[in-house]
């Protein structure tokens, strides 16, 4: 496996949450174990689709655009809203529902760091 991932050689695609996705680094094709990391965009104007990870961790870095991250812890009740805008940065525990919200006319584009690495079997839309 290639340890070494070029930005303009990755093809993004659309992941279960409406979110467009380029994986920067994952073990499918770099061969590290325990983290995985990847851009996601949300169009302006646009949202993800509500949902939760049962057993990743994830940390966002905004590195563009503003919007609004909504989480709800897995017991329920009302969402916290983070405002994001670069350099805001917020850690989502397993379990908890979160979609994105974009407010701007240019793309939210965010890091997202899992661990363990995304996979589509831990993604459940909510």
């Amino acid at each position: 496996m290639n340890r070494v991932s070029r930005y303009n050689e990755i093809k993004s695609y659309t992941t279960k949450d409406g979110s467009q996705i380029r994986e920067l680094i994952h073990p499918d094709r770099q061969g590290n174990r325990n983290q995985s990391i990847a851009e996601a965009r949300v169009a302006g104007g646009g949202q993800t689709i509500p949902h939760h990870h049962r057993v990743s961790e994830e940390i966002y870095i905004t590195t563009q655009g503003t919007g609004t991250l909504y989480i709800q812890s897995e017991e329920g009740g009302g969402a916290i809203e983070v405002d994001l805008q670069r350099g805001v940065n917020v850690v989502i525990q397993p379990g908890e529902r979160h979609w994105l919200e974009n407010r701007g006319r240019d793309d939210l584009v965010i890091l997202c760091c899992c661990s363990p690495p995304y996979g589509h079997a831990d993604t459940f839309l909510t």
